[in-house]
């Protein structure tokens, strides 16, 4: 069976090739409604399919990004995939997402293997353990914008939180709600992973904003696994915190399957925020407060700086951008 070529669309419909390039393209505004229309039935009718590795070759692009996530079990690394992927289908590329599972080595090999693959850029969740390789990628103008974490001094374009205004904001809560012990419980900060740091710093500073003592025994960092041994060193002390904050959605599910099993109360045992929308969020008894991302703005932002450094348009932008975060109150804290 002969394939079906843009020629025979064209003949068929009785424009010219490039005309038929040009809606393939979604160059819509070179051509009348009533010609779109007329394409948009021939292709059905001919049962046309695009030649896709003629058309990478032809304009040197594989429409195809790629996505290396930190760690894909975060509900924030999810909704971000979700709008990154809707916004790079509305452009004609295609999304590669890798997991790196938060281990250097894992992403070293991801982004070495979607450069193999010639996508047109990447949109990286930095481990921060493989500086030479952001380097290089720098070097080599290859499109690239980090998304969740900065890295000082690399001048990589990066969109991300304030995270020292969202530890601020659940603080500011729950000194309003009239909590003075506070603690923070946050994943691992080795590597200096950014917005854990921050978020560690906001949490400092607002409680010294209001003249409250900080109490390193309130300040937990720990690998997953470690959580809930954390947890227990925290009330088993002589004077346990009253209130907790969860530096993200993981940290929070620890802390309320840790406080389900010991029969703790919230707030009553300890009042409870989480930085981080989840989905569980609106119906968990009680329901609970979180400080919640822009996701999808974020992510459009990122896609935006990846598109504009594949298409070569102007000058790159390196700056990182911050987005503000919304607290949302509900009955936990």
């Amino acid at each position: 069976m002969k394939n079906i070529t843009i020629a025979d669309v064209a003949k068929h419909a009785n424009i010219s090739k490039s005309t038929v390039s040009q809606y393939l393209n979604k160059r819509y505004e070179y051509m009348s409604e009533k010609t779109r229309k007329k394409i948009e039935e021939t292709i059905k009718e001919l049962n046309y399919e695009p030649n896709i590795i003629a058309r990478s070759l032809k304009q040197k692009s594989t429409f195809t990004v790629g996505v290396v996530v930190a760690n894909i079990l975060h509900t924030f690394s999810t909704q971000i995939i979700r709008a990154i992927e809707n916004y790079f289908y509305q452009q004609g590329f295609h999304i590669i997402v890798c997991n790196a599972d938060d281990e250097p080595k894992k992403e070293k090999k991801y982004i070495e293997m979607l450069r193999a693959k010639q996508v047109d850029g990447i949109i990286i969740f930095p481990t921060g353990g493989n500086l030479d390789l952001y380097k290089r990628m720098k070097r080599d103008r290859f499109p690239i914008v980090f998304m969740d974490r900065t890295i000082k001094d690399l001048d990589i374009a990066t969109v991300m939180l304030d995270n020292q205004l969202a530890a601020q904001l659940a603080i500011d809560h729950f000194v309003e709600k009239g909590y003075k012990n506070i603690a923070i419980v946050t994943t691992s900060i080795i590597r200096s992973i950014s917005p854990r740091v921050e978020r560690i710093r906001g949490y400092k500073d607002t409680l010294e904003s209001y003249g409250i003592q900080i109490k390193t025994d309130y300040i937990k960092t720990a690998d997953l696994k470690k959580i809930s041994a954390e947890l227990s060193e925290l009330f088993d002390l002589k004077k346990p915190p009253d209130a907790i904050l969860a530096g993200n959605d993981i940290v929070l599910n620890e802390v309320l399957r840790y406080m389900k099993k010991y029969d703790l109360k919230i707030p009553e045992d300890a009042a409870i925020i989480g930085i981080d929308e989840v989905p569980f969020a609106n119906f968990y008894t009680p329901t609970i407060t979180t400080v919640k991302q822009p996701t999808i703005e974020m992510a459009n932002r990122a896609a935006e700086l990846l598109l504009s450094q594949i298409n070569k348009a102007g000058e790159i932008d390196t700056s990182v951008h911050r987005f503000k975060p919304t607290l949302l109150p509900r009955s936990s804290g």
